[in-house]
């Protein structure tokens, strides 16, 4: 290992240890790079000029009509989040399963996948589950552990399901890395791979990973009623206005998600421009409900602009630790060490996967994709056999996985800040664990059967 290719192993080793010490993302992708540029252009292992590229590597990332799509996506998924229709999804779907036993807790798996294809942001759909869904749960007797794990587990499907901020961001890098793959095999005209195929390919893994949740649900329930009891009769209404309700309740959102997915999966619109039809269908809707007050639009807007800046400062400070890696020789070092894995492609994939999954227990998911699937996802493409679609959607599963393992999955701390008093921490832990083992399995079942995520894209867009 050379000098220059020395020092590139101890850029990544830095930025990981300054993360897990709890040091800011974009100041410690940007700050750790431009300390480590300077110190190898005084030894001479790195060529200074190289920085001249990052203006216009920036302006490529803030300027990208893909990456447009992220604050469009958030606007929605915020608007949504403030006008309360959680409220009424939980409390419509509550009545109608409510008679069977773990009926409580399907309701709550269906109105958490709404909101993650509604919102596509894990940190908001856990705040709005953990303030709303958890009360409910433990007021009709549901296990602590069960209830946590339940609106922890639905809550990071907004990591998966369409349109998911993660998979904007991922497919963003997957295609780019997809294309430089192709470029160093000679390929100068390769079909691309677009975040709209990314949307496609996670659909199917999405709603299994749905039926599996609600599987274990109804296990538990059959064979430890006392866990998941049914909602007594007296809480319950009759059944025509309960289906009324239901309807009432459904229709207005389930309408504005199939808008947004079925014209990005139809080929109607790019993400950015679905993206832009949600956002407008969200303020609508709010507007409609009697709440979109000029409080609540300034609220809106202040939370959609913070969680804006927060990722394009990450993304620009990943470009600079990405031309940096780049210009020590860090991705010829990558490819050398991934190529003489033994099991070749499938067991380079292993070994990412590995660690991508450790990783998620000190990296957030944006930290992870920003940093490491940039630097593994290009060798990984160019040995061949790997479809860049079934590999997004791996990631992506794996990434959700990582969201919500102990000790440091985000959606923990945010259910933890949101949850009752007598709900603890331990309950948090104890409860996530059967949901992260049913993530395992999926993972397991994608690597056996990857046409999962590959059949629908390939049906849709040949």
């Amino acid at each position: 290992m050379s000098g220059a290719e020395a020092i590139a192993v101890l850029l990544v080793v830095a930025v990981i240890a300054a993360l897990m010490a709890g040091y800011p993302a974009a100041l410690t992708l940007g700050g750790v790079s431009l300390a480590a540029a300077l110190l190898g252009g005084l030894a001479g292992l790195f060529p200074l000029g190289l920085l001249n590229a990052l203006p216009s590597r920036i302006f490529g990332v803030v300027g990208s009509d893909t990456l447009m799509a992220i604050p469009l996506f958030i606007l929605m998924g915020v608007t949504l989040e403030r006008s309360r229709v959680a409220e009424d999804l939980l409390a419509a779907l509550a009545q109608v399963f409510g008679n069977l036993r773990g009926g409580l807790g399907i309701a709550v798996v269906v109105v958490g996948t709404l909101l993650a294809a509604a919102k596509g942001v894990v940190g908001a759909t856990t705040v709005t589950m953990g303030l709303i869904v958890l009360p409910t749960m433990l007021r009709h007797g549901y296990d602590p552990r069960l209830a946590a794990g339940t609106v922890a587990a639905t809550s990071t499907l907004a990591q998966v399901f369409p349109p998911a901020t993660v998979l904007v961001l991922l497919g963003d890098q997957i295609g780019n890395a997809w294309q430089a793959a192709q470029l160093a095999k000679g390929n100068f005209a390769p079909q691309p791979a677009t975040v709209t195929d990314l949307f496609a390919g996670a659909i199917i893994p999405g709603f299994a990973l749905v039926a599996m949740y609600m599987a274990f649900l109804l296990l538990v329930a059959w064979l430890r009623p006392e866990l998941s009891p049914a909602i007594p009769a007296a809480a319950r209404r009759d059944g025509s206005s309960a289906a009324a309700m239901f309807v009432r309740a459904l229709i207005a959102p389930l309408g504005l998600i199939l808008l947004v997915l079925g014209s990005i999966v139809g080929g109607l619109a790019t993400p950015t421009e679905a993206a832009a039809i949600g956002a407008a269908g969200a303020l609508a809707l709010a507007a409609w409900r009697g709440g979109l007050a000029m409080p609540l639009l300034t609220n809106v807007v202040g939370r959609t602009a913070q969680m804006t800046a927060m990722i394009f400062l990450i993304l620009v400070g990943a470009t600079m630790f990405s031309l940096v890696f780049r210009g020590f020789g860090g991705d010829e070092l990558v490819q050398t060490a991934l190529t003489d894995l033994p099991g070749g492609s499938g067991g380079a994939v292993l070994v990412v996967m590995l660690a991508v999954f450790l990783l998620g227990f000190v990296m957030d998911a944006f930290e992870i994709i920003v940093v490491i699937v940039p630097i593994v996802a290009p060798p990984l493409l160019a040995m061949g056999g790997i479809d860049p679609v079934w590999l997004g959607v791996v990631l992506a599963v794996n990434l959700q996985t990582s969201y919500m393992h102990p000790p440091l999955g985000p959606t923990i701390f945010y259910l933890r800040s949101v949850a009752p008093p007598e709900l603890t921490t331990r309950h948090i832990y104890v409860g996530v664990i059967p949901f992260v083992l049913i993530q395992l399995v999926a993972l397991v079942v994608l690597w056996f059967m990857p046409e999962l995520a590959t059949a629908l894209p390939h049906a849709l867009y040949k």
